[in-house]
């Protein structure tokens, strides 16, 4: 590691010293946003209501100098309403595209299970190829670019589930707890103190990196090495969900790459040359969950993916 990667590093612990002065006690869910960045990925953040789902992602936008746009997903909201459309101007008499609301560096698709699927889809292209296509003519969108998505694991009606395709889409699902008493004291604390989450710039939240530092960070994840008896780990952890009697679908090719890359953003955070079955094995609950479909009867006897990984995190022989 560099002097610059250290650098870098130090850049990203102040991020989250930043996002930590709005939101207590969700230090994994801070993690997962920035492993997700630095590994050009996407999140699916799930929790119950009130434990600062969008406080989360707003915070981290303040301490990011990037643009930032929230979607408020409904059941009435059309593909159009987030891709942009194609619209008449009559001062030009020509026909112009106007950008929706993804021509932006994080969106935070808020409750994003609360639309059809006709607009959930209209995300995948911007998802996985960077762009949007609109009458045959394709639009880049900025760098970088990560969807941060919240949904409500409890509350169905009224609801979409997100199909498959684009679940996979999303690097990492994160799942965020109800907090623990001196937790939730302190939250109290500070909302007596005057804290008002709607005002992230009176609670000093400050920008303190920006596009071109995010970019050399990721340079810098892509030189983090993987030897071959770490990879072969990573293989056979996928295998073994597919041979999971209780899984029908198990994890694919992609899933395994979006694991590599997701500890390997991990390992250079921690400041790592080269990721070790320990990355891999932090990283696979987050990265697997929302990948792997059970069979109906595992589900009848309330089975989670969760339970199931963590299995076969420990069966599956580490490399030495």
């Amino acid at each position: 590691m560099t002097a610059e990667d250290d650098q870098l590093r130090h850049a990203f612990a102040r991020v989250r010293d930043e996002v930590g002065k709005a939101v207590v006690g969700q230090g994994g869910a801070v993690s997962g946003l920035i492993i997700a960045l630095l590994a050009n990925g996407h999140v699916l953040l799930e929790g119950v209501p009130g434990v600062a789902k969008t406080l989360l992602v707003r915070s981290l936008s303040a301490a990011l100098a990037l643009e930032t746009t929230r979607v408020q997903f409904t059941p009435d909201l059309m593909p159009g309403d987030i891709t942009g459309s194609v619209v008449f101007d009559p001062a030009t008499a020509r026909f112009e595209f106007r950008e929706g609301p993804v021509f932006t560096n994080i969106l935070l698709a808020d409750e994003i299970n609360r639309t059809p699927p006709k607009t959930q889809s209209a995300l995948l292209e911007a998802m996985e190829e960077r762009q949007v296509s609109v009458d045959g003519v394709s639009h880049r969108l900025p760098e970088p670019f990560i969807v941060a998505a919240t949904q409500n694991p409890i509350e169905y009606e009224g609801t979409y589930p997100l199909p498959e395709a684009q679940l996979d889409r999303f690097l990492l699902k994160v799942t965020l707890p109800l907090p623990e008493r001196d937790t939730e004291l302190e939250v109290l604390r500070r909302h007596s103190a005057g804290f008002d989450p709607r005002a992230l710039g009176a609670a000093g939240v400050t920008a303190v990196i920006g596009a071109a530092e995010i970019a050399a960070a990721r340079a810098s994840v892509t030189r983090v090495g993987a030897r071959d008896d770490v990879l072969g780990y990573v293989v056979d952890l996928a295998r073994a969900t597919r041979q999971s009697p209780s899984v029908r679908l198990g994890v694919s090719p992609r899933g395994a790459t979006a694991l590599l890359a997701a500890a390997k953003s991990w390992a250079w955070l921690s400041g790592y040359d080269a990721i070790t079955p320990d990355h891999v094995k932090a990283m696979a609950v987050s990265v697997w969950r929302h990948r792997i479909q059970l069979r109906p009867e595992a589900e009848l006897e309330q089975v989670t993916p969760d339970a199931i990984l963590q299995s076969i995190l420990q069966q599956v022989q580490v490399p030495i």
